[in-house]
């Protein structure tokens, strides 16, 4: 999969399905440029992010050398697999300008409606199912609200949280209990095995080809068509560095028992999701949309369809979510998506770059930001910190997150402006 995305995609966002094209009465020169990479550079930067997870991770190894241990690492990407994976769904949202505020309980009552299927004696897969299916309803029925009534999201998703969560609330209290444990072993699986160390060398030598394939793919094709494209060096740079981190990351996991497999399933629907957002016309559509709606819906994009699809998916990608929490806790209760679930899905998202005011950022950000929030909440918990700390550093990271996009958007409109 493409994982460090390109600083310069003209070439994407000027075919967009027609929603970009340069013709003859445009102008030319800086301020044309200017508005092409407004559209086209879909991905953010990864290297703020990244100098801040170095920063991150050097004091809390100094501050406790059991922090970047293969146990501990290992630890930490199950731990935020749950929570990555709904952050996922929260970026393709952001993406488009709108909110999602119901994820956290579409994970905690898709994750009852899995360990009542178990408990009445349903095949594990059918529970399974069943709870992806109720998690794509419920974003069709939010989504439906949205679109069609044009109720805001944020209330649409607000009344979705107290309602999900209330239902929740119900369905394990039909067991006389508060909680209904969930024994079965392909659930648990998923968050207490791990992918042997030849396959996981083998899938990561494969992710390094098909990245080289992809970028080399791409660099022709621009070339080609005579578009704006990243110079030779700089893509053997980046492709080099990920290429790097990716095989080291390998190796550590592997010296521990292997790269567990809820990171392999987190990982590879943020792969999937990226390479959607940055090759397809769905993917393209959701960056014109969030960068002005009105002007994707008057160059022939059926805006409605793709919003209701995306919060089809966020109500997916919560339940699977919801699955990885359920396995990591072997039980359902009123903790699977509450407490700060939410707030941290957004949060990540927003401090891996993605833009609150919608078409800016790249599906990278529930990666990099939930593994920023992960090592925080980790390294302080390692170090003895209490839990009170924890979210005051957090909210800070988070504000400074926000005030950086801030600073940005208002950079560019001045920009633009004065071009």
């Amino acid at each position: 999969m493409d994982i460090e995305l390109d600083a310069d995609q003209d070439g994407d966002q000027r075919e967009a399905g027609g929603v970009v094209r340069r013709t003859a009465e445009e102008p030319s020169g800086p301020a044309a440029e200017s508005s092409v990479r407004r559209f086209g550079r879909i991905g953010g930067d990864m290297v703020p992010i990244v100098i801040g997870l170095v920063i991150v991770w050097t004091y809390f190894e100094i501050a406790s050398s059991d922090f970047l241990s293969a146990r501990n690492l290992s630890n930490l990407l199950v731990q935020i697999s749950s929570t990555g994976i709904i952050t996922i769904g929260i970026v393709l949202i952001l993406l488009i300008g709108e909110i999602d505020l119901s994820v956290g309980s579409v994970a905690g009552v898709t994750g009852a409606v899995l360990a009542l299927g178990l408990v009445q004696g349903f095949p594990w897969w059918v529970s399974v199912i069943a709870m992806l299916a109720v998690g794509a309803a419920v974003g069709l029925v939010q989504g439906t609200w949205i679109v069609v009534f044009g109720v805001p999201s944020f209330i649409a998703t607000l009344a979705g949280l107290l309602g999900l969560y209330g239902l929740q609330l119900y369905l394990i209290q039909t067991q006389n209990a508060d909680a209904i444990l969930v024994l079965n072993k392909y659930v648990d699986d998923i968050t207490s095995t791990y992918v042997p160390s030849a396959y996981a060398w083998a899938i990561a030598v494969l992710i390094v080809i098909g990245n080289g394939a992809l970028k080399m793919g791409r660099w022709r094709r621009h070339r080609k068509a005579g578009l704006t494209t990243q110079a030779g060096l700089e893509i053997v740079v980046r492709f080099t560095i990920v290429s790097i981190g990716l095989l080291v990351a390998t190796a550590v996991l592997s010296s521990y028992k292997g790269v567990p497999t809820a990171a392999v399933l987190f990982v590879g629907l943020v792969s999937i999701f990226a390479w959607i957002s940055t090759t397809t016309p769905f993917g393209r559509y959701l960056y014109a949309i969030g960068g002005n709606a009105n002007a994707a819906r008057r160059a022939g994009i059926n805006v409605k369809r793709i919003r209701l699809t995306v919060f089809i998916l966020s109500g997916t990608l919560a339940a699977v979510g919801g699955l990885v929490a359920v396995s990591n806790l072997d039980a359902v209760d009123t903790t699977i998506g509450g407490g700060t679930l939410l707030l941290e899905a957004i949060a990540a998202a927003v401090i891996g770059g993605v833009s609150l005011f919608g078409g800016r950022g790249s599906v990278w950000a529930a990666f990099f930001g939930s593994l920023v929030i992960g090592s925080v909440s980790n390294g302080l918990d390692l170090t003895g910190s209490p839990s009170t700390v924890k979210y005051m550093v957090e909210g800070l990271i988070l504000l400074a997150a926000v005030t950086a996009d801030v600073a940005s958007r208002r950079g560019t409109l001045f920009h633009h402006a004065a071009g």
